[in-house]
């Protein structure tokens, strides 16, 4: 069964160079905060990082001291058993809600569960049809 709970992601839009995440994830694990999962995309010029980091305060402050510019935002954590179709299964609960999902990334291991990141344009509806407080 999945558990959702509220959890805040950084977004970080940088110009696209070779070394950009090197640094990125040097400045967080510098201020003593884990990234717990990412997602990192390059187009063109821009790269962009939606990053959960733990805690989450931390990575922020390190990041604003090093002149990037993060975003906070509001997301959905839902830890789920690492099996074929949970995440389908929480997808649907979301879809048949009426709830669309803006974007989803996760961070699974061989460990028996998975750990999915969410962003729907309901994030409160979308948390209690999952499961969450």
């Amino acid at each position: 069964m999945a558990k959702a709970s509220k959890g805040k992601e950084i977004i970080l839009v940088s110009s696209n160079k070779l070394g950009t995440f090197v640094k990125i994830s040097g400045i967080i694990a510098g201020a003593g905060a884990n990234i717990n999962a990412v997602m990192a995309r390059g187009e063109k010029d821009m790269a962009y990082f939606h990053i959960i980091a733990d805690p989450h305060i931390k990575a922020m402050n390190a990041l604003k001291k090093a002149d990037f510019k993060p975003i906070g935002e509001d997301v959905i954590l839902v830890e789920m058993a690492n099996k074929a179709g949970e995440i389908q299964k929480v997808a649907e609960k979301i879809a048949d809600a009426g709830i669309d999902i803006k974007y989803n990334y996760g961070s699974a291991g061989s460990g028996r569960t998975s750990f999915c990141v969410f962003k729907t344009d309901n994030d409160k509806k979308a948390m209690k049809v999952i499961g969450g407080k």
